[in-house]
């Protein structure tokens, strides 16, 4: 059988692909016996996450218990029912509409009340404690009180 000019040049450019790969695994292994010890390519992190050549100090190594450590939301501590009361002096209220608005004396912030939250008629400049519940346009006085 006679071979053809194509395959012998197929065959010529495997040979010089193996000579090649034969060459770069030596060298590979030249260099690795020489200088790239474990050593050399053990990399270290400090205290604050950046990588660096030294180990880092024992000395300054924190202990950490694992109950500490908080992942996703933080347990939530009750709320004392009293510090959900506020006070605040009513600004604007219209009887025959039905709302007007409180302003909170500790934060100033104005909110919006309904005739269907108050617990006792009320009147421009009264004195009332109030609970603060948002709703769907923002925060909403429930639970409204004159102060005597």
């Amino acid at each position: 059988m006679a071979e053809t000019w194509n395959k012998k040049e197929r065959e010529k450019k495997k040979i010089a692909e193996r000579k090649e790969k034969a060459e770069r695994k030596l060298e590979r292994k030249e260099n690795a016996v020489n200088g790239n010890k474990l050593e050399n390519m053990l990399a270290y992190m400090d205290e604050n996450g950046n990588l660096c050549s030294q180990p880092p100090d024992p000395r300054r190594k924190i202990q950490v218990k694992a109950e500490d450590i908080e992942i996703g939301v933080p347990k939530q501590v009750p709320i004392n029912p009293e510090d959900l009361i506020r006070k605040g002096i009513v600004t604007h209220f219209n009887d025959s509409k039905g709302y007007g608005f409180i302003k909170d004396i500790e934060t100033g912030d104005s909110v919006f009340v309904h005739i269907n939250s108050l617990r006792e008629a009320i009147k421009e400049s009264n004195k009332v404690t109030f609970e603060v519940e948002m709703g769907p346009k923002g925060s909403n006085a429930v639970n409204v009180k004159l102060v005597k």
